[in-house]
């Protein structure tokens, strides 16, 4: 069988073969993470702000029942969000702020701001607690609502969007903040093995438009594209 010649066809070709070649190999992988993640050790602090950051991610993860993303995956976020100097991030699905507080490890040293989303009162209220236990109430906004339609009040461009809530929303949450999201963003995208992720997003995130599009695969899986600096935003009437 010839190599097919077009790059893009390559990557969307690449992407989807991925997909069914490590869904399998999902929950061996995420295990192998884990330990890597336990010879690693726990983050070491370098300052204060860390430090009380960390103690709240801790006591969230023995105690609290919502997790929202295993240990590896939220060290995984703010490496992420380090690695791109994220200032603004918008994450959908809050929880209980467990994702949230990885994300702001990455704020403090950037010096940026999280606006997340939630629908559930009561994981909202104990995520705004957990952000002002940990000190970083102030580079938190937190919404309480449906996510379709408040994230079409956003008007700052995002850095880093982070979606993990209704897996059908996926398409609709990507349409409405890709617009937003800057040359060189991320959108990442969590819960991407089981169950499957919606065709619609799959489709949407593996066009010419990414620059790079690539998967690390936990227990619950990722799919983190990159925007593509040459590729314009969703025009009104584009299709997924």
């Amino acid at each position: 069988m010839t190599r097919p010649r077009n790059p893009a066809r390559r990557i969307a070709l690449g992407a989807a073969a991925g997909l069914a070649a490590l869904i399998p190999a999902a929950r061996a992988q995420g295990q192998f993470r884990q330990r890597a993640n336990a010879v690693a050790g726990p983050p070491q602090a370098k300052s204060a702000e860390e430090r009380r950051i960390l103690e709240v991610l801790e006591d969230v993860y023995r105690n609290h029942r919502y997790l929202s993303v295993p240990v590896e995956d939220g060290r995984l976020l703010r490496v992420l969000a380090e690695s791109i100097g994220a200032k603004r991030i918008v994450e959908i699905g809050t929880s209980t702020g467990y994702s949230g507080l990885w994300l702001l490890l990455a704020l403090v040293k950037t010096g940026g701001r999280l606006t997340t989303y939630e629908i559930d009162a009561q994981r909202h209220a104990m995520a705004r607690a957990n952000f002002e236990r940990a000190g970083a109430g102030p580079l938190v906004t937190l919404v309480l609502g449906d996510a379709h339609a408040e994230v079409t009040k956003l008007r700052d461009p995002i850095d880093l969007l982070f979606i993990d809530a209704d897996k059908e929303g996926y398409p609709d949450y990507l349409r409405k903040c890709l617009p937003l999201v800057r040359a060189g963003g991320l959108i990442v995208a969590h819960n991407m093995v089981s169950p499957p992720p919606d065709p619609d997003y799959v489709k949407a995130v593996t066009t010419p438009r990414w620059k790079r599009c690539f998967s690390t695969w936990t227990r619950r899986g990722w799919g983190s594209p990159s925007r593509n600096a040459d590729a314009p935003g969703r025009r009104s009437n584009e299709k997924w």
